[in-house]
C-alpha cells in the first residue's frame, strides 16, 4: 500500500508543478504583454530580413544557448566534463573483465531488446532536430545513455564485455565529441587567420562587422549554422560521457575495492 501511496504523490506533485509552470508561471500576471526580453529574443532567434542580427535557428532556446550566451554553455560544458575525467581518475585500473550476473528474467531482456532500438531512434532525432524544436544536444544524449543503465540492471554490467562496450571505447567515443565541439568553436577563428576575413570565436552568422557565416542550408535543407553541429557534437559527448559514469557505478563496490588494491598495491 505504502508504494502506490508513493506514486500517487508523484503524479500528483509533477501534476501540480505541470500546471503551475503552464497556467501560472509562463503566462505570467493576468492581462500582461509579452515581456521585451522575450520578444527581443524571438525577433533575433529567426529573422531572415536582418541577418547580421539574428542566429538563424527557429528554436529560440537552442539559439540562446548555443549563440547568444555560447561562451557561457561551453564552459557549463567543461565543468560537466571534468566532472567526469574526475571519475576516471578515481577508478583507474578498474576493468569489467572479473564482473559476472545473471541479470532479470527472458521477459524484461525480450521488452528491454525492443525497447533499446526505439531509445537510438528518439534520441537521434532529438539531436538532430534541436535547432527546429524543443530538445538539443545534452538532452539526446542523456536519452541515449538510459540504454548504458538498461544495460546494467536488465543484462548485468558483464553485458557491456560481452556487446563489446569498453570504458576505452567510451572514452574514445567521448572525446571525439569533446574534440568536435572545440572545431566548431574554433572553426571561425581559423578561417580568419587563413583568409584574413574577420571573425569571432564561436560564431555563426554574419554580424554587422564579420561576413563570417556557417552554412544555413545545405542541399535546400535548413541546418542553421552552428546550433546543428554543436548539438550532434554534444550528442555524441554526452551520450557516452554518461555512458563512462554509469559503468563506472555499475560496478559493485566489493569488485571496485578489490581491482583497485590489486593495480596499486594495496
Amino acid at each position: 500500500m505504502r508504494k502506490y501511496l508513493v506514486l500517487a504523490s508523484i503524479v500528483l506533485g509533477v501534476s501540480a508543478l505541470a500546471y503551475a509552470t503552464t497556467y501560472l508561471g509562463a503566462l505570467g500576471p493576468i492581462g500582461s504583454d509579452t515581456r521585451q526580453l522575450a520578444k527581443l529574443f524571438l525577433m533575433h532567434t529567426y529573422n531572415p530580413e536582418f541577418p547580421e542580427l539574428t542566429a538563424m535557428s527557429p528554436e529560440a532556446v537552442t539559439s540562446i544557448v548555443w549563440d547568444f550566451r555560447g561562451v557561457d554553455t561551453l564552459y557549463e560544458t567543461v565543468v560537466f566534463y571534468m566532472a567526469i575525467v574526475a571519475a576516471l581518475a578515481i577508478y583507474r585500473g578498474v576493468g569489467y573483465s572479473a564482473i559476472r550476473g545473471a541479470g532479470l528474467s527472458v521477459i524484461v531482456r525480450v521488452v528491454t531488446r525492443i525497447l533499446i532500438p526505439m531509445n537510438i531512434a528518439i534520441a537521434v532525432s532529438i539531436a538532430a532536430h534541436g535547432y527546429l524544436a524543443p530538445g538539443g544536444g545534452f538532452q539526446a544524449g542523456a536519452a541515449l545513455a538510459v540504454i548504458s543503465v538498461l544495460l546494467a540492471v536488465v543484462f548485468s554490467a558483464s553485458s557491456f564485455g560481452k556487446l563489446g562496450i569498453s570504458l576505452a571505447r567510451a572514452v574514445i567515443l567521448w572525446t571525439a565529441g569533446l574534440l568536435a565541439i572545440a572545431a566548431v568553436v574554433f572553426a571561425p577563428v581559423a578561417f580568419s587567420a587563413v583568409t584574413g576575413v574577420r571573425a569571432f570565436l564561436m560564431q555563426n552568422y554574419v554580424k554587422l562587422d564579420s561576413p563570417f557565416a556557417f552554412a544555413i542550408h545545405i542541399y535546400g535543407q535548413q541546418v542553421s549554422g552552428t546550433p546543428t553541429w554543436f548539438n550532434l557534437a554534444e550528442f555524441l559527448a554526452v551520450s557516452f560521457g554518461f555512458f563512462v559514469i554509469f559503468m563506472l557505478l555499475s560496478l559493485r563496490e566489493d569488485v571496485v575495492r578489490e581491482q583497485l588494491g590489486e593495480s596499486r598495491g594495496h
